[in-house]
């Protein structure tokens, strides 16, 4: 069996795992075409107890590579993009187990916060919302939203409440 057999199978499989899954409020998966295993279409939806993006569905693309589950999938939310510290503008999200199982060259990260295949879609998924409700800014992707919440929790405004709610609305289709 190929390797690329393999990972198809593994991923039918745990794709199917989250779809029957009861335990897993909030996160939808599909394919984004029926005739590739490796594009997933999944949809975010943030419980209301999260302070900043509470009721928001954010849509995303997970994309494994033929090499999965050895090396990590992608995974980049579609427009409207949250305004969030953990995700680039282009839409890419920015996680430590989403990064390739080999010492971090710049030293922030251990190999253990790396990606392992362990991990599988359904803990991307859940430490995904982890991230939507506690936002990380100690090594932001997008620099102007880990500064506008770092000023929030120091008391100085509430911009990056405003921008936030913005972004639920737009992932409602309200804006």
């Amino acid at each position: 069996m190929s390797a690329t057999t393999a990972a198809g199978s593994l991923l039918k499989r745990q794709l199917k795992e989250i779809q029957t899954c009861k335990d897993l409020p909030g996160i939808s998966c599909g394919l984004v075409n029926d005739s590739n295993i490796f594009e997933w279409e999944v949809m975010l939806m943030i419980n209301d107890d999260c302070k900043y993006y509470g009721g928001g569905n954010f849509r995303a693309r997970m994309v494994f590579p033929p090499n999965y589950p050895h090396m990590p999938p992608s995974l980049t939310f579609q427009r409207p993009i949250p305004f969030h510290p953990n995700i680039y503008e282009n839409g890419n999200l920015c996680i430590s187990i989403l990064h390739p199982p080999e010492e971090d060259e710049y030293g922030y990260e251990a190999a253990s916060e790396r990606w392992t295949p362990v991990q599988t879609p359904e803990t991307i998924l859940i430490s995904t919302i982890s991230l939507f409700h506690s936002p990380n800014d100690e090594s932001p992707a997008n620099v102007e939203a880990a500064r506008m919440l770092r000023e929030e929790r120091e008391g100085k405004h509430k911009d990056f409440r405003k921008r936030c709610r913005k972004c639920v609305r737009e992932s409602l289709g309200e804006d």
